[in-house]
């Protein structure tokens, strides 16, 4: 895996002409770590592809299902994926060292932001996060940051997730629709603009309602944990939810193994933020995906690969 990156760095350095064999485009792949089907990550991550590879016939980058940030985290450490989505509460604690020693890991690019929220079936009784005590409520996949972005919310509101909750936790991110459709689950709690899991309860036959902690409640959350964001979910983002819904959350990022190699990080930066406008296009949710958002959302700049800073500051971004 190193030696093709380090092959695919000395293609990019040498330009176009160096890039022929024969006649044939040299070109090797870089792996990207998503999450598990029917999740947001692989949603995002094959868009990522398809558009980063259309625009740089010399990048083959190439999605693969994980259980999602949890597993992403240690794939990238050990050299076994070369990129993967994470997710911003995951990438906190790992960036942090909270429960493990800090990793060294790179942001290549923030994705989007995360706002948390519960989705319920329209016509259910629930209507406040306190209504859902009690219930079973499905808290994503286990290994996604989904869970743990619930585990501070509702740490923050004096909730326990595992005892105050009949917690449900999924094989496939997939699956919690048809739970909530059905009655297996009261509620399922997801985060982020465009999201499959809200879109395919909010297009089902019973509709959707949303539920986010009111303005009191993040007041007490973030007193708590104060690195979580106000964040806005846009009206429409959903089918029939016609108000904005406030709620907290942060952001998700690509990063990268510790050792990609700068000139390498150089080259996907500079083409990602030069489709961002055609990413936006195949993707509402990537239309967050830029390279000021990035800054902004680092937890620190030096956090920011070196090779991705390099262009950062070229185009006048970062200082």
């Amino acid at each position: 895996m190193r030696f093709a990156i380090i092959v695919l760095a000395a293609v990019l350095l040498a330009g176009p002409a160096a890039a022929q064999t024969g006649g044939t485009a040299i070109s090797t792949t870089i792996s990207l770590g998503t999450a598990t089907p029917g999740g947001g990550f692989p949603l995002y991550g094959n868009a990522f592809a398809e558009v980063m590879n259309a625009a740089d016939p010399q990048l083959a980058i190439a999605p693969r299902n994980t259980k999602g940030s949890n597993e992403n985290i240690p794939l990238l450490e050990k050299g076994e994926l070369d990129l993967a989505l994470v997710a911003g509460e995951p990438a906190y604690e790992a960036f942090a060292g909270i429960g493990r020693a800090p990793v060294r890991l790179k942001i290549l690019t923030a994705i989007y932001s995360n706002p948390g929220m519960f989705v319920v079936r329209a016509d259910s009784p629930y209507k406040t996060i306190r209504d859902l005590v009690g219930q079973p409520v499905a808290f994503g996949a286990r290994g996604s940051g989904l869970p743990i972005l619930a585990r501070y919310v509702l740490d923050g509101l004096g909730l326990k997730q595992d005892e105050d909750f009949k917690a449900v936790y999924l094989d496939r991110a997939g699956d919690g629709p048809a739970m909530v459709e059905d009655g297996r689950v009261a509620a399922l709690w997801g985060a982020g603009i465009g999201w499959p899991g809200f879109a395919a309860v909010a297009s089902s036959a019973s509709g959707a309602r949303f539920i986010a902690p009111d303005a009191d409640e993040i007041t007490r959350i973030r007193a708590k944990h104060a690195f979580l964001k106000p964040l806005l979910v846009p009206a429409h983002s959903y089918p029939k939810q016609d108000a904005p819904i406030a709620s907290l959350g942060s952001w998700s990022f690509v990063l990268t193994r510790e050792d990609l190699p700068d000139d390498v990080a150089y080259r996907l930066a500079k083409t990602l933020h030069g489709v961002e406008a055609t990413f936006c296009k195949k993707l509402a949710q990537a239309c967050e995906t830029t390279a000021s958002n990035t800054v902004a959302a680092a937890p620190r700049a030096e956090l920011i690969h070196p090779g991705v800073a390099k262009y950062f500051r070229e185009i006048g971004v970062m200082k």
